[in-house]
């Protein structure tokens, strides 16, 4: 179940790799530190409420928690909007080095603001969720696959999101004008469609995203510190490639894919071993596959 659940936050934040990629073609490199300070905010968010070192607490503080994803999630979205209006959009008719640089460069920014917040050690989540493992002690049954809470809690949350993502896509008003965009941006433009908005608006459902899976890992994992975002933004930009680059569902698909792959590696082979299996993998699949598992199939943008 690890790698499922792994799976889900790679996934939530490689939809935010792909939707940018899909309307603009920017590969958004500050993403993965986006998702850092989301983590960041969480933990400022229940430090505040008074749960910043609480290990094993009687009850969940549900409302707590919930107010800390909001925060994440508005947070990040803000972020990424105002990433996108300063720093990626004056470029948008550049030639295509200069708006990566310029990615490169915001998560610059982001690392730092992450160091300067939180300092360069890492930081303890609370442990706030149950520990009980829902086969056994819920439904009674014995089972050699472990399925805590903690599972539930972040497949309950990751998959709802995924679902809503693909419903906006694809039934919202709002969606159509991000496919249409997505396809041909002039023409959409002379459609009567305000491409700035349909682009901050994906930029803003990104960040969101990224929100939520940052509350998602800090409870999962416990810990944080201001380099998370390197190897997140890593594995999720891997997954989206592997799923196929600019196709929603293809990303979801890459983040499940690639953590399991990380989970049987380390398993079988030990934890040196995982990046070795994972990018292995992407290469043979690329050989034989250049756009991606689902990158031809559906050849469907966001």
């Amino acid at each position: 179940m690890i790698g499922i659940t792994n799976g889900a936050f790679i996934a939530l934040i490689a939809l935010g790799y792909t939707l940018v990629y899909g309307i603009i073609e920017l590969i958004n490199f500050a993403h993965g530190d986006l998702f850092m300070l989301g983590t960041f905010v969480c933990l400022s968010t229940l430090t505040l409420l008074g749960f910043s070192t609480e290990v094993g607490i009687s009850g969940t503080p549900w409302l707590a928690l919930l107010l800390a994803m909001v925060a994440a999630m508005a947070f990040c979205g803000i972020l990424n909007v105002l990433a996108e209006r300063i720093a990626y959009r004056p470029l948008r008719r550049a030639p295509r080095l200069a708006p990566l640089i310029s990615a490169i460069g915001v998560s610059f920014i982001f690392v730092n603001i992450g160091l300067f917040w939180q300092g360069p050690t890492p930081r303890r989540f609370p442990d706030l969720l149950p520990q009980y493992d829902v086969v056994s002690q819920f439904f009674g049954l014995t089972s050699l696959v472990r399925f805590t809470f903690k599972d539930f809690f972040v497949l309950a949350l990751a998959i709802p999101l995924m679902l809503g993502l693909a419903w906006v896509i694809r039934s919202t008003r709002m969606g159509k004008a991000m496919r249409a965009v997505a396809q041909d941006s002039e023409m959409a433009q002379q459609m009567g469609i305000d491409v700035n908005r349909v682009i901050a608006f994906t930029f803003l459902l990104g960040g969101i995203l990224a929100g939520a899976a940052s509350l998602m890992y800090g409870l999962y994992n416990n810990n944080t510190v201001f380099t998370l975002g390197f190897t997140a933004g890593l594995k999720a930009f891997t997954a989206a490639v592997l799923g196929g680059i600019g196709n929603v569902n293809g990303a979801a698909l890459g983040g499940f894919a690639l953590g399991l792959l990380s989970a049987l590696t380390v398993t079988y082979f030990g934890g040196q071993w995982e990046n070795v299996g994972v990018f292995s993998l992407l290469v043979i699949i690329l050989v034989f596959k250049p756009t991606g598992l689902l990158g031809q199939e559906t050849g469907e943008k966001a």
